[in-house]
């Protein structure tokens, strides 16, 4: 009997410790070691700040973290929460107008619809609807009281075509975009602003056209414009400049109004949402995520707000991320905006879930070698590994998304680089280098 017992107690002490060692061996357990490794002995990433997570969302195991819960500068990280309200909000189709239509006259209002007449998603319904119309025309603006800026932007980026002011009623991109002809002359679209272009003969600088910060006025060196020459130029947005862009398009005379939009408006859709996101997404369009959050808060009521759009999503949509985010524009322009490595991977847990079809959702985002904002961050490939979202700003540069791994492993990760000085291009290839690690090797 003691021996048997004896033997048994044997057994019991050796499948404990053969759970112990099939514990410490769990492939997640292998991967977090040999990423701590990577990290541990990197001697870029020593010197910067560097929020990292890895994420098992089978398992719904964090595997790897490395300051995780600490609060980074997304940049535009920021549109993958301006992407997932809209999947909430928006998941069929974009609101471009609301109107109310009289015996003899049409009044309307602007969503913030950054697809109506855009260069790229070409939104045009509900510019057929006004063009058709025999009435009178009635353009009601104040939906939209927030500044051009939004909350914390640099002010003097206001040349640069990443930095489009904010409106009720966006037109052609709110950009004015200037190239050279064949025949080395300048063209300029839209052409109602060509007349607000002036020479500066003293100016014998290199070709660039510079807008007056308070005006619609564009000045131009005296140097011949190079070929293949192209500038994206933020105009200065009012009701005023609106009207007129769009009369000069319509062909028709548009008056403006101070009436209130009633709750019985109706609505005119142009396009489906998920090509507004994915031109949001591929390229980091920070005009049409700025616009996106105006189209949002037109569902909520008559006012066009950021700020309480983006109030409404926090409660609505995201109380279940584990700190508390600091979102105040839709675009990640702000440096306002702080958030963490664990907030980044549960949106994107949402996100995930929330679309259902990896493919479509893959699809959608820029994909490492191949699309968008990452396709000259990983070689150049027909079978991407990573698909997600870029955000840089001057001393900041992160990834946040999908890797898959040789295994066929989906991986969600955020990795949010802050504060350094060194060339933004050693941050990216740290960053690769680490993320073709974990594919290769799981």
């Amino acid at each position: 009997m003691e021996i048997a017992a004896l033997r048994h107690k044997k057994q019991g002490i050796y499948l404990v410790l053969l759970a112990i060692c099939f514990s410490a061996c769990a492939p997640n357990q292998i991967i977090a070691n040999k990423v701590k490794k990577e990290f541990k002995n990197s001697p870029i990433i020593k010197q910067y700040q560097v929020g990292f997570a890895l994420y098992d969302m089978d398992k719904k195991e964090m595997i790897f973290q490395k300051d995780a819960d600490k609060y980074y500068t997304p940049a535009s990280n920021t549109k993958l929460y301006t992407f997932y309200a809209g999947l909430k909000m928006m998941p069929d189709s974009i609101p471009s107008l609301r109107y109310i239509e009289n015996a003899d006259s049409v009044v309307f209002w602007g969503t913030g619809d950054p697809s109506f007449l855009h260069t790229t998603l070409k939104g045009t319904k509900a510019f057929d609807f006004l063009k058709s119309t025999p009435k009178k025309l009635f353009f009601a603006p104040g939906r939209y009281t927030g500044n051009f800026y939004g909350n914390g932007w640099q002010w003097d980026d206001y040349n640069d075509y990443y930095q489009v002011e904010i409106n009720e009623m966006p037109l052609m991109d709110n950009v004015v975009l200037v190239s050279s002809s064949i025949a080395g002359s300048m063209n300029i679209l839209p052409q109602s602003f060509a007349t607000c272009f002036v020479k500066d003969s003293l100016n014998t600088k290199p070709f660039k056209v510079v807008r007056d910060f308070t005006t619609n006025k564009f000045t131009y060196p005296k140097s011949i414009i190079p070929a293949k020459y192209e500038q994206q130029i933020p105009y200065k947005v009012s009701a005023l400049t609106t009207v007129n862009l769009l009369s000069d398009t319509l062909h028709k005379y548009i008056e403006i109004t101070d009436m209130k939009m009633p709750t019985s408006a109706k609505t005119i859709y142009n396009v489906k949402s998920d090509s507004v996101f994915k031109q949001m997404l591929l390229p980091s369009d920070n005009f049409i995520a700025e616009q996106l959050l105006l189209v949002y808060a037109n569902k909520l009521g008559v006012e066009l707000s950021t700020s309480k759009v983006i109030d409404y999503v926090n409660k609505t949509y995201l109380s279940s991320l584990p700190d508390p985010p600091r979102w105040v524009d839709g675009s990640g322009l702000s440096r306002g905006n702080l958030f963490t490595p664990r907030d980044m991977i549960k949106l994107l847990e949402l996100i995930y879930g929330e679309v259902k079809d990896q493919k479509k959702l893959f699809n959608m985002l820029p994909a490492g070698g191949k699309t968008g904002t990452l396709r000259n961050a990983y070689p150049k490939t027909d079978t991407p590994f990573v698909f997600g979202k870029t955000g840089t700003l001057s001393n900041n540069h992160n990834q946040s998304g999908y890797v898959v791994t040789k295994k066929g492993r989906v991986l969600v990760f955020s990795f949010m680089n802050n504060n350094f000085v060194l060339p933004t291009a050693d941050v990216r290839k740290e960053m690769v280098r680490v993320m073709t690690f974990i594919h290769e090797n799981f």
